[in-house]
């Protein structure tokens, strides 16, 4: 990765500690010098809350590299030293596997799913304010790396027409899932039973979570629960008042996997990514034909329950594109990220790979 700039490192940390300081806008590069132990490291960020601060509202993300962090307590701790009020409640789509009682596997989704771009949870009323990455293992092909946008200049970026119809329209989120027990029939968009989201089989307590998120519960036969909820494609940044792109619409559109697999196949054009984008063409077409909007497994229309155009995600996934950071994962990376400003995703990858994550 190119430095836009190199800053002395004393300006902000002793040199033994950092050696160089990348200043491009996304994210913030800060490499290890000298002593590239973790509790250092902790140490430094437990006293400089206000340059961590500054530097996620200005650059969106830093990336640590070259410490030594192997596990997932390691990097629970550098997460700390950040934001000391992490959480454990995850109401998101991707399967995750507990690795502490705060660090997750980042998805335990199959290497050739790509995950679109988004802010976390952005479809709930309080989205997580930071998040995290580790690498544990570095996957052996070099892919499957978690690329950064930032969602400010998605927003600003979009054709005014396009923003318009969306800050009009609203969205309507869409997502069924089985119950306990049950799977249903094999669907790539089906990603997990609803005890498993709420971790409660408890259907007085999913109401009261749904309840406080936003989301109206529909319980449907066999114990299948549909969530719907609506909301504006942007949020106000808390501190800074700029306006960003923080919303699922390209990661629940039917659209979205065909619509990822195209751009994915004109990055790596592999014949594994033709294949799968045909498939998704294909499987996009047969759920469009067979069941409607509601009864899809993840979709979202206009708050009104009218259709957003695919033209319309397509330049939302063109900017969104136009604007992707992918920098390769070497083990021991940490990201720390703004996630009311800034997005992650997921591209496909072959063989061994552990990424973990945790928020706050």
């Amino acid at each position: 990765m190119s430095l836009a700039e190199i800053v002395e490192p004393k300006e902000y940390a002793p040199s033994y500690l950092l050696s160089t300081f990348s200043t491009a806008a996304l994210p913030l590069v800060v490499g290890a010098g000298a002593a590239p132990h973790v509790d250092v490291l902790c140490s430094w960020l437990r006293s400089s809350p206000e340059w961590v601060e500054s530097t996620l509202l200005r650059h969106g993300a830093i990336l640590f590299r070259g410490f030594d962090v192997t596990s997932p307590e390691a990097f629970e701790a550098i997460a700390r030293s950040i934001d000391g009020e992490l959480k454990n409640n995850y109401l998101g789509t991707s399967p995750r596997n507990a690795l502490t009682d705060f660090v997750f596997s980042a998805s335990e989704l199959p290497g050739a799913y790509p995950i679109p771009q988004h802010c976390e949870m952005s479809f709930t009323k309080h989205p997580p304010r930071r998040l995290f990455f580790c690498c544990l293992r570095a996957p052996a092909d070099g892919m499957g790396e978690t690329p950064l946008v930032d969602f400010r200049t998605v927003y600003r970026e979009l054709d005014p027409a396009v923003r318009e119809r969306f800050e009009n329209g609203g969205i309507r989120i869409i997502r069924n899932y089985a119950g306990p027990g049950g799977g249903g029939t094999f669907d790539l968009w089906k990603l997990k039973r609803w005890d498993e989201m709420f971790a409660t089989t408890d259907r007085a307590e999913v109401e009261k979570q749904c309840q406080a998120e936003g989301f109206e519960p529909i319980w449907g036969p066999g114990q299948s629960l549909r969530l719907v909820s609506t909301q504006p494609v942007f949020r106000d940044h808390p501190i800074s008042g700029e306006r960003v792109w923080h919303n699922h619409t390209q990661v629940f559109h039917l659209s979205a996997a065909p619509g990822e697999y195209e751009r994915i196949y004109d990055l790596r054009p592999t014949l594994r990514h033709w294949l799968l984008l045909q498939l998704s063409r294909v499987l996009v077409r047969v759920n469009r034909a067979w069941r409607s909007s509601d009864e899809q497994s993840m979709h979202c229309t206009y708050a009104d329950g009218r259709e957003i155009p695919d033209a319309d995600m397509e330049h939302v996934r063109d900017v969104i594109w136009h604007n992707l950071v992918i920098i390769p994962w070497r083990r021991g990376d940490v990201v720390a990220i703004d996630n009311h400003s800034v997005a992650h995703g997921r591209l496909p990858y072959h063989g061994a790979r552990q990424i973990a994550v945790c928020w706050a």
